[in-house]
């Protein structure tokens, strides 16, 4: 009997933690994530590309510009963009040649800056705004060329079930590219970008976007993100092949890459 109530135990103490999942540093239920990070996403919407300069010191720019080079854009590839925010991936592959886009988030309130920027840009016409959970696509297989996810991944609650569904959307010959904040590389940067991410980002978010407590959050999801590693193994696992990664900025931010053959 006692053996039987310790191994009970141990396997309800398992299970609880397998409903758990990180929000930041905390451990939340894993239902509770998503309205979590939905909720930080509306508050700094209207402010988030700013916000993106602002802390980047416009480094994004550069870092997405590489990414859609990446992406190789072509008149006759079609790009599914999970978690595609204001649209700046959408937008850069269309400028670039690419084909038809579908710009995606789960989040309502920035697609709608994604909606107008569109607008604003004489897009609207070659793309389609679409709110979608990366968890559960709601399209056939094979239905895309390429895949993109930059700056999303590690807000989904269940990333191997995005990378699952990320291969089963793909043609074969069809390509999945992340970028993705990842580990330094380089030690000597440590310390700064730890002083930048903890203490100036939070108080940049209070000062331009009113919200300290989503920068906070931006910061600590960083840390808790796989590696570079073994993010490469997650895709692996997931069924892409001749994966590869190239680190930006010393490995602040990394390129992920997998083929579905």
């Amino acid at each position: 009997m006692i053996d039987s109530a310790h191994t009970n135990s141990s396997s309800s103490s398992a299970s609880s933690h397998e409903d758990m999942t990180d929000f930041g540093f905390k451990h939340v239920p894993r239902e509770e994530k998503k309205p979590l990070v939905r909720q930080v996403f509306e508050s700094v919407a209207g402010k988030y590309d700013i916000m993106n300069d602002a802390m980047s010191l416009g480094i994004h720019r550069i870092w997405k510009r590489i990414f859609i080079t990446e992406l190789a854009p072509r008149s006759n590839l079609k790009l599914l963009d999970l978690a595609g925010g204001t649209g700046d991936i959408t937008f850069g592959w269309l400028k670039r040649g690419g084909g038809h886009a579908i710009l995606s988030d789960i989040n309502p309130a920035m697609l709608e800056v994604g909606r107008e920027r569109a607008i604003k840009e004489g897009l609207i016409d070659r793309l389609d705004v679409k709110e979608i959970d990366a968890e559960s696509l709601p399209f056939p297989d094979a239905s895309f060329d390429r895949v993109s996810i930059a700056f999303g991944l590690r807000n989904c609650t269940d990333k191997d079930a995005v990378l699952r569904e990320v291969r089963r959307v793909l043609k074969p010959g069809g390509r999945f590219c992340c970028l993705e904040f990842s580990k330094v590389a380089v030690a000597a940067l440590s310390p700064v970008y730890d002083l930048w991410s903890f203490q100036i980002l939070p108080k940049m978010g209070k000062m331009i976007a009113g919200d300290s407590e989503s920068y906070q959050y931006l910061a600590e999801s960083i840390r808790m993100f796989p590696d570079q590693d073994r993010l490469a193994d997650m895709m692996r696992e997931a069924g892409l092949e001749n994966v590869k990664y190239q680190n930006l900025s010393g490995g602040i931010v990394a390129i992920h890459s997998g083929w579905r053959l």
